[in-house]
């Protein structure tokens, strides 16, 4: 492992750059706040080939990794316009497809998810089962040639705006009664599947859903990798998913902490000097930036070590590397918005939204609670508490 990126990596990240600055944080808000999606942009991402750059090339993709496309993450989060989708579609639908899909569903649904022509949501929390996988009751049957889903999902991403949900459920064992992971792709217009939007305080274009399943009907095909195995092929695409998320909320601490520099510069209040060159600014940002390249390189550990193959170790990084980055990020809004003083939160510098999008990287896609068992557990050995 290089703490050096690639040449290629690093013209990748110029050329996400460029192109997000054409859009930038006015953008997404203007979009937000009149009910919109980010389509144009996701479009023209996804037309760049930066949507794909982790999925093979036989399919649409670029053949890179997923430290690739969280590069791609990254800096349009800085640049103040993130795509939370790309945790969700590319990131993990793409990821598990690419894995353990059939031939013929890789060529079905790889080349529109590398593109952006096809968006895949990913349903897995369930009301009564949280951040428990293992208490999750949407089930699937088999009635001839085809499965019928039932259950329900809540705080699903983008459902609205996608073709697909791939929805974890489990299958039932006729001589144990035991539920066995399933992974299923369910259309957004199959009958019998609903959604019910859930009002939030965050403003962006992404909305959050409530899905409710009754006894929808679904093809053979519908069944990603073997129906036995689903756990293990589930976690292939949460890790990429703590990656994903851990590069936003980097990405997103940077674009803070840019304001809050280029604010330290030029605003002048006491001796006709800016106020960075006092240390009760400087500092604390500072050490917030200090916090944040922390973790970055743990998150670049990980996207090496799945890139890499090893599962384990990239799942102890990346839950590392998300619980580093939330805590950078929140850090990194907060000390920004006190560098502004009040235009910390007036609409015109943009900052206040962040502190309700990032307080969220607390909590998703698994809460810093979770991410402190599985380190208690794994790497220090200790008994399991849960």
């Amino acid at each position: 492992m290089s703490f050096v990126e690639p040449e290629e990596r690093l013209a990748l990240r110029q050329a996400v750059r460029d192109l997000a600055k054409r859009y930038g944080p006015d953008y997404v808000r203007k979009q937000a706040k009149a009910g919109l999606k980010s389509t144009e942009l996701w479009a023209e991402v996804g037309r760049a080939g930066y949507l794909g750059v982790s999925l093979p090339v036989e399919y649409g993709g670029g053949g890179g990794g997923i430290a690739d496309l969280a590069a791609v993450g990254e800096e349009l989060a800085r640049a103040g316009c993130p795509l939370l989708l790309i945790v969700v579609s590319p990131a993990i639908c793409g990821t598990i497809i690419g894995r353990f899909g059939t031939e013929e569903q890789k060529q079905k649904w790889l080349p529109g998810i590398s593109d952006g022509s096809f968006k895949m949501a990913f349903g897995i929390t369930e009301p009564d089962a949280g951040s428990n996988s293992h208490k999750i009751t949407s089930t699937v049957r088999r009635d001839g040639d085809e499965w019928v889903l039932s259950g329900q999902k809540v705080f699903i991403s983008g459902v609205d705006e996608s073709d697909a949900v791939l929805v974890v459920s489990r299958t039932k064992d006729a001589a144990t009664g035991d539920l066995k992971p399933a992974l299923m792709v369910v259309p957004t217009d199959a009958p019998g599947f609903t959604k019910t939007m859930i009002e939030m305080e965050i403003a962006g274009p992404e909305k959050q859903f409530q899905l409710f399943f009754d006894d929808v009907r679904l093809p053979a095909d519908a069944l990603i990798g073997d129906e036995d195995a689903g756990l293990l092929q589930l976690f292939a695409g949460l890790n990429p998913e703590r990656i994903m998320a851990a590069a936003f909320a980097i990405g997103t601490a940077k674009y803070a902490l840019d304001k809050a520099a280029e604010y330290a510069k030029t605003r002048t209040v006491w001796r006709d000097r800016p106020i960075g060159t006092h240390q009760g600014v400087a500092h604390p940002l500072a050490q917030a930036a200090i916090h944040v390249e922390l973790a970055k390189v743990m998150t670049q550990k990980a996207a090496w070590l799945y890139d890499n193959g090893d599962d384990f170790g990239a799942g102890e990084a990346a839950n590392m590397a998300k619980f580093a980055a939330a805590d950078a990020a929140v850090e990194a809004v907060d000390q920004a918005i006190q560098t502004h003083g009040g235009n910390g939160l007036a609409t015109e510098y943009g900052l206040a939204p962040l502190l309700a999008a990032t307080r969220v990287t607390r909590i998703a896609p698994v809460s810093r609670e979770m991410i402190l068992n599985f380190v208690a557990q794994h790497t220090l050995g200790l008994p399991k508490s849960y």
